[in-house]
């Protein structure tokens, strides 16, 4: 009896021996094996192939030409400003007398015209609330010596805009006063420089989100002092023949891509259009801080005299000038100039307006129309 049960155990003992062994296979447990489901090897199963990875930066401008980076959806979600309804009307520089009557919804249009010396209009596209801003501001009209225009084509939202609209003007006559009291040789492009640069770096320290293009005109004495940063576009007429007076600063530039890459961005192409790391069709303006490495505020400035052969000024936002030529614009307006005492340059402000929507314009436009006979010395 007694050796029966030893006998029963000593086989237990040797079973279990037997399983805790790890080289024996015999009595290793199936649903530990190890399957190509479970481990991810190369093999012919579709089971196993492993997933292709997706790389966050773009590709080069020469390996693809038109195709969207595959990462650049995820980078514009992030960092692209949203839309804000501000409702915000057009405002006038500070150290301007001029009052600007504003609309009461940010939908309506925007009609101004003084005294046969300019017309301002602007149009809210479909896109969205306007984000759109001007200012125009003649501080003593019978004189006629000094004169302030602008247009600001804001994106990711209106507060940008709205911002050098309110700031740029009082920045660059503080710059030309430091200029006057200073030691310094005086000069107008470098003012207006000082003035741009100083409304961008006082605008990023509010912290706010999006960004804007600039086209300013500044009159003084008879002098001519037409800047930009972005592609909002100056073109005077000349006895009727159009010359822009300003550079689109696009990322598709050789200039501008020359410099973009010197500085570690890139630029691709997304649907036909040039954008810096992806995202923004303009290299220069006001704002945007998350591109601020690439997306300078350092304007273009073009001074000159002017003359009796000078006809007008347009400044405009690109919601106009993406479908209207620049001698198209001049032939719409010349003849709503012609009586120099009496323009309709307002009802030419119309013209273009209607004839960009035609055309297909989505866009908000802004657009002034200035009498530069006006302030001939």
């Amino acid at each position: 009896m007694h050796s029966r049960v030893r006998s029963r155990r000593d086989k237990l003992t040797m079973n279990r021996l037997v399983i805790m062994a790890p080289e024996s296979p015999v009595f290793f447990p199936s649903p530990l094996v190890f399957s190509p489901t479970s481990v991810k090897t190369p093999s012919s199963s579709p089971r196993s192939t492993p997933q292709k990875l997706t790389m966050v930066a773009c590709p080069s401008r020469k390996a693809k030409e038109t195709t969207p980076c595959p990462g650049s959806d995820t980078v514009l979600k992030r960092k692209r400003p949203p839309m804000l309804d501000l409702k915000l009307p057009p405002v006038v520089a500070s150290w301007c007398s001029t009052t600007v009557k504003t609309p009461e919804k940010a939908d309506e249009v925007v009609e101004v015209e003084e005294d046969g010396l300019y017309s301002v209009y602007c149009k809210r596209g479909r896109r969205g609330p306007t984000e759109d801003r001007y200012v125009a501001a003649v501080p003593d009209e019978r004189v006629r010596k000094k004169a302030f225009f602008g247009v600001f084509d804001g994106h990711g939202g209106s507060k940008a805009a709205e911002f050098a609209a309110k700031n740029i003007g009082s920045n660059i006559e503080a710059a030309m006063e430091a200029a006057r009291s200073g030691e310094s040789v005086y000069s107008v492009e470098r003012a207006i420089r000082e003035g741009y640069i100083k409304t961008d770096e006082d605008f990023l320290k509010e912290g706010s989100r999006g960004g804007a293009c600039c086209v300013t005109a500044l009159i003084s004495e008879g002098e001519l002092a037409v800047s930009n940063a972005g592609d909002c576009r100056a073109v005077i007429s000349r006895g009727g023949v159009a010359e822009a007076l300003t550079t689109d600063h696009n990322p598709g530039q050789a200039d501008e891509l020359k410099r973009i890459e010197a500085l570690g961005g890139y630029v691709d192409c997304c649907n036909g259009v040039w954008r810096i790391q992806g995202t923004l069709a303009v290299s220069r303006g006001i704002g945007d801080r998350y591109l601020k490495e690439w997306v300078i505020a350092e304007p273009e400035t073009k001074t000159l005299r002017i003359k009796p052969e000078f006809e007008f000024l347009i400044l405009a936002s690109d919601g106009l000038w993406d479908k209207v030529t620049n001698q198209e614009a001049v032939d719409v307006v010349r003849p709503y100039c012609v009586d120099v005492e009496n323009p309709k340059t307002l009802s030419a402000c119309q013209k273009l307006v209607e004839l960009s929507g035609k055309r297909g314009s989505l866009d908000d436009i802004s657009l002034i129309i200035i009498q530069l006979q006006k302030f001939v010395p």
